[in-house]
């Protein structure tokens, strides 16, 4: 289910009259450096529908769609992307291998005092993959933490296992997971009690198994709302606004719902909140 929020047009027009209205960057080199490169290098993890990679290569997703869209408007004619875990994609920005990451990665404080933000992207709630019938009875991840005998998956660094720590779950019962499918087999062969992602990519997951074994909890209770945004080396600020006034045209025109959408993301979603209270958010 699409996650909808409604937003007047007279906040569109404040957002949008912003970010017209923000002084010019002082710095626009790294933008030039990636036309002259003539694409940008982005960091995925390969977690549908935020992103995607086929067998002949070809990266898709919400994410990329947005970001590929993006950087042609500035300019840059393409992307180049590579797939990384979630804890390793803010250093790998910072070590200078990605130009941006376009993966899904939620904000947070401590992630916005790391990277620079673009305005929100894609929004999301948390979901639980589990046998049929979900045996341990497990919601939340509190529920986790309460059963000593549940065990759950999830990708290493990312929110999901955020969650399940903060919530109590002891870190022997928090198994990192490389990617989907793993997660998706090791809960099959009894090795996880659950498998966390966020609501789309648990579903894309599940149905794309068609295993009549497995089913979805979703949302997770208590677990909040995230949203994500296009992440920028701290000091490319000039590269992250110059993105932003293209992500606003973007959303007012409604090529941003046509893009993302037919992922079933609510681009009303991600124009009712702002990289500011993300950032904030405790």
């Amino acid at each position: 289910m699409k996650i909808r929020h409604f937003m007047t047009m007279a906040a569109a027009a404040s957002a949008l009259t912003a970010l017209a209205v923000m002084p010019a960057a002082a710095d626009d080199s790294r933008l030039e450096e990636l036309k002259a490169q003539g694409f940008a290098r982005v960091a995925i993890a390969n977690e549908p529908p935020f992103t995607a990679v086929a067998a002949d290569g070809k990266v898709s997703g919400a994410a990329p769609d947005v970001a590929r869209e993006i950087f042609k408007r500035l300019g840059v004619e393409d992307i180049v992307a590579s797939i990384s875990e979630y804890g390793a994609m803010i250093p790998g920005l910072q070590a200078g291998r990605h130009d941006v990451i376009t993966a899904g990665l939620f904000m947070k404080p401590e992630r916005c005092a790391a990277v620079a933000y673009s305005e929100p992207v894609l929004c999301d709630a948390e979901a639980f993959a589990l046998k049929k019938g979900n045996p341990l009875g497990l919601k939340s991840y509190k529920d986790i933490a309460d059963n000593p005998d549940a065990r759950i998956g999830a990708p290493g660094g990312g929110t999901e296992e955020k969650l399940a720590l903060e919530a109590g779950v002891p870190r022997d019962r928090v198994i990192v997971v490389p990617d989907g499918q793993s997660g998706l087999k090791m809960l099959q062969d009894g090795r996880i009690d659950v498998y966390s992602l966020p609501v789309l990519s648990i579903n894309d997951l599940v149905s794309k198994a068609n295993d009549p074994n497995v089913e979805v909890v979703a949302p997770v209770e208590g677990a909040p709302v995230y949203c994500d945004g296009a992440a920028f080396r701290k000091g490319d600020e000039a590269l992250r606004d110059a993105f932003d006034v293209e992500l606003a045209k973007l959303k007012e025109s409604g090529d941003f719902a046509k893009i993302i959408e037919p992922y079933g993301f609510s681009a009303a979603a991600a124009m009712s909140t702002t990289r500011e209270k993300l950032c904030a958010a405790q």
